[in-house]
Formats: C-alpha cells, sequence, structure tokens
C-alpha cells in the first residue's frame, strides 16, 4: 500500500516522537537501527520529513532530530504519507490500471474506493502523538 520510504518514514516518525516525549533527540543511526532501515536510505527520508516540517534537525554535539512537543498533536500520519508518497494513494486504482474512474470504473472501483476513502480519513485523524503514546507504553511496537 504505502512505498518503502513511507513505511520508513511513518516508523522514524513514530520512534523521533517517542523520544521527543522523553526530551531526546535521537540521531540517524539510532533510527536506522530501530525502523530496520538501511542507513543512507533513513538519511534521506529524514531529510524529506525535515523539508515537509515534520521533524526537526538540530546539528552540534547535542543535536539529533526531534518534534517539538506541541506540535505532536497536529501531525498526523497524512502529512508523512504525501511528504514521501504524494496524494497517489487516495487516486490509484485499485487494479494498476491507468484509466479507472467514475465514468469507466474498473470491477473493483466502487468497491476499493470505500476502503480508498476510510484510509485516508484514518490517516487524517491519527496523530503521531497516539502511536507514540501507544509505542511509549508498549501498546504498540516498531520491532518484533
Amino acid at each position: 500500500m504505502f512505498s518503502k520510504a513511507c513505511e520508513y518514514g511513518i516508523r522514524a516518525s513514530i520512534f523521533i516522537a517517542k523520544n521527543s516525549f522523553e526530551g531526546k533527540r535521537v540521531n540517524p543511526r539510532e533510527i536506522s537501527e530501530e525502523i530496520n532501515s538501511p542507513y543512507a536510505f533513513t538519511a534521506k527520508i529524514l531529510q524529506t520529513l525535515v523539508k515537509y516540517n515534520i521533524i526537526q534537525s538540530v546539528r552540534g554535539a547535542h543535536g539529533g532530530f526531534e518534534i517539538i512537543k506541541e506540535d505532536l498533536p497536529n501531525i498526523k500520519l497524512s502529512q508523512i504519507v504525501e511528504a514521501i508518497d504524494g496524494d497517489i494513494i487516495y487516486e490509484g486504482c485499485g487494479l494498476g490500471l491507468d484509466k479507472c474512474e467514475e465514468q469507466h470504473p474498473c470491477p473493483v472501483h466502487d468497491k476499493f474506493k470505500i476502503i480508498r476513502d476510510s484510509l485516508k480519513e484514518m490517516l487524517k485523524n491519527t496523530s503521531i502523538e497516539e502511536l507514540a503514546i501507544d509505542l511509549q507504553r508498549g501498546a504498540s511496537f516498531l520491532k518484533i
């Protein structure tokens, strides 16, 4: 459903948010190890997240990546998805056809539209804060 980069971006954002709650900044190496992503790929994803103001980068000896605590409730999963994958997930055909529209639908168009619309709502209504809280209290995990 999401690209690998988007999956890693979501995982990285949740991990950074969890650490931001605890007043810690995390470096790219820690992030790549925690989310099981190649270091160089992780660094590129983090640059994108900084560019879209989802996370902040602080340079120096005590630097790293963080999310300002006050911003956590306002950062939604949809922002990460759109920053990395764009909005194609909300528009693509369920069968991958180049042309699929209301006037000329594919065989799964109407059923897939319901799923796609539900996904869009979930992404727009789920904050990084609530996912980080679940991670922090052990209700969810980034690693097996």
